[in-house]
């Protein structure tokens, strides 16, 4: 372990707090040897509302995963979402420092330093600087333009941008559980490292990461990132709109959309829906008892919850997702269609859905690239948290650090728990 680099993500969402803890071997194997996930509180729409719950809820996430690592973590990469993150796609041109040389890294760090400079109001920050594109010269289409030679250098980048105060506060929040924030970064470009495969980057594809009260939208053209949005509407809707129409609890209502989608599909067109009234009507009554709830809930039929509740909104997210990607511009260019995770994507007939109002193919995405404790993340709701783990890896240890500068010093609390972390790690 002593030797090993280790890497920690915590997934800050709507509905739980996910942590990861992973070492990293010389061979830079990702290990999974810490994994936990709590209910959320103190966050509404990926947001921090109330710091003193959040902070609760990111502490017990935290302890549990280090108690399973056997280790105390000092800095975590964490995850950033909500309808507060906006993007653009910027220009930018420099000339070559060394016209008769080779283009260096110095030139790249000029020319997204040029993109950068856009106007911004005094409320929002930049989040990600993602360069997209360069040209040398006139020649277009180069990913990497180090040791080429030209004068005359041009890029274009991708700026996510979100909120000072949500950033700030969800900064605080880390801090007071005594955890170094090493850089926030935007959930859905998480989840997308976690997913997607390179093929499908190259040839286009629509990441869908459905969380608790919010949908992010990334599209990805030829290999990077061509647009993001978050869509203000979750799967935690569903769940509420299964409460009203049952009249049961919210905890309820969530078992009962679980075991749906553990074990049937959506009828999503008229020809599935004729199929679908002729199952049997004992086949078609939810066991309820099976379920564990304790409720006096009368009989419910599968078939009524699906078409008259999970569809609907199953469809409004769609509908809203599809806007998403009309207003990108870049809807011809997506043959890969597709890939969904988050918690949503456990909802009884995404899949359908997707592809009857979207029109494009779909599949559920899973988490690849990590090793050791990977049963525990075997489920679309820890895309995030291990796409934090993999985008860890890939920053050096002079990446830059995107945070909010926080005025005045790390509050006490936050001492006092390093300082107590710290006596721990070198105690026998």
């Amino acid at each position: 372990m002593a030797k090993d680099k280790v890497i920690c993500a915590i997934d800050v969402g709507s509905s739980k707090i996910a942590t990861l803890i992973a070492s990293i071997d010389e061979s830079d194997k990702i290990n999974l040897i810490g994994v936990s996930s709590t209910p959320s509180k103190g966050v509404r729409k990926s947001q921090v509302v109330d710091i003193d719950e959040a902070e609760e809820a990111i502490t017990e996430s935290v302890e549990a995963a280090e108690r399973m690592a056997g280790y105390s973590i000092s800095q975590a990469f964490v995850s950033l979402g909500g309808p507060q993150i906006e993007s653009i796609n910027q220009h930018a041109v420099v000339a070559v420092s060394e016209p008769e040389g080779e283009i260096k890294e110095d030139d790249i760090l000029r020319v997204n330093d040029a993109a950068k400079a856009i106007a911004l109001p005094t409320t929002r920050e930049i989040l990600h600087v993602i360069p997209r594109t360069f040209t040398v010269d006139g020649q277009e289409g180069i990913k990497d333009p180090v040791g080429m030679t030209g004068v005359r250098l041009e890029t274009e980048t991708h700026i996510i941008t979100g909120a000072s105060a949500s950033m700030r506060n969800l900064v605080k929040c880390v801090q007071e559980v005594g955890i170094d924030v090493t850089e926030l970064v935007f959930s859905g470009i998480a989840s997308s490292l976690a997913v997607l495969s390179d093929t499908e980057k190259e040839l286009g594809v629509v990441l869908v990461d459905i969380g608790g009260e919010t949908t992010d939208v990334v599209i990805f053209v030829d290999g990077s990132v061509a647009y993001s949005a978050v869509v203000p509407i979750g799967a935690r809707h569903i769940t509420s709109d299964m409460a009203v129409g049952l009249r049961v609890s919210l905890e309820s209502a969530e078992k009962i959309k679980l075991s749906l989608g553990r074990s049937q599909k959506i009828p999503a067109t008229p020809d599935e829906l004729e199929k679908e009234s002729q199952i049997g009507k004992k086949s078609d009554e939810l066991d309820i008892k099976s379920l564990g709830i304790e409720e006096d809930i009368q009989k419910i039929s599968r078939k009524s919850v699906v078409d008259g509740i999970i569809r609907p909104r199953l469809q409004e997210i769609f509908k809203f997702v599809g806007k998403e990607i009309k207003k990108s511009g870049f809807a011809t260019q997506v043959p890969s269609g597709l890939v969904i995770c988050g918690g949503g994507a456990q909802t009884v007939g995404v899949l359908e859905q997707a592809k009857y109002i979207l029109g494009f193919p779909a599949r559920v995405g899973q988490i690849e690239g990590l090793a050791g404790l990977v049963d525990e993340i075997q489920s679309p709701i820890f895309a995030t948290a291990a796409g934090l783990i993999l985008y860890g890896l890939s920053q050096s240890q002079q990446g830059e650090i995107r945070i909010p500068v926080l005025s005045g010093n790390l509050p006490f609390k936050g001492l006092l728990q390093k300082g107590i972390a710290m006596i721990k790690s070198i105690l026998p």
